[in-house]
């Protein structure tokens, strides 16, 4: 009986496969009767020019993974020193702009850091398509240190597992700390 299911099994996992390669029935029925829509490229950027603009910014409150941020959150920063374009002035110093929390990750087992990703940056007569998408914020990471622990331990049964409750750094961004943020002036 055993070797029954045994033969069984190979046969259908070897043509199953070749069978259903051939035989694109499925599908076809299926896209016979749709409008597939081509995706058009944005022609109008000139994917050539690279430059950009630093724009410093520090938080005005500060915020941690740990307690006072939620996503959906919008953040205030400051501009801390005058922003530069064809010796103009762009953005002065004490400018307020504002960015929302887009997403929270915490700390993990094994290590892993907590992170928070800004997105969503909008600062007062800069167009926020020209802007950097999104800026993250991450803490230590002890997973450069724990993995190579737990593999040394696996041979000892219930050692290696021990290593899983070591958990990661929380992130914070502090009000003396500069958060750059790229304006690219030739994006379209």
């Amino acid at each position: 009986m055993n070797k029954f299911l045994i033969i069984l099994f190979i046969f259908i996992y070897f043509t199953l496969p070749v069978y259903c390669y051939e035989n694109d029935f499925i599908v076809d029925e299926f896209l016979s009767n749709k409008d597939i829509e081509q995706i058009i490229p944005n022609s109008n950027y000139n994917y050539q020019s690279t430059y950009y603009i630093p724009i410093k910014n520090s938080i005005i409150d500060s915020i941690t993974s740990e307690q006072n941020v939620y996503e959906g959150q919008i953040i205030k920063f400051k501009v801390v020193e005058n922003v530069f374009e064809n010796k103009k002035i762009l953005i002065k110093k004490g400018t307020i702009c504002t960015a929302r929390v887009e997403t929270i990750i915490k700390n993990g087992m094994n290590g892993i850091p907590a992170s928070i990703i800004l997105g969503n940056f909008k600062i007062p007569e800069i167009d926020s398509n020209k802007l950097q998408k999104e800026y993250e914020k991450f803490w230590l990471d002890l997973s450069l240190l724990v993995y190579p622990i737990k593999w040394l331990l696996t041979p000892f049964p219930p050692t290696g597992s021990l290593t899983n409750f070591i958990k990661g750094g929380h992130a914070k961004i502090s009000q003396n700390q500069i958060i750059t943020i790229n304006y690219y002036p030739n994006f379209k």
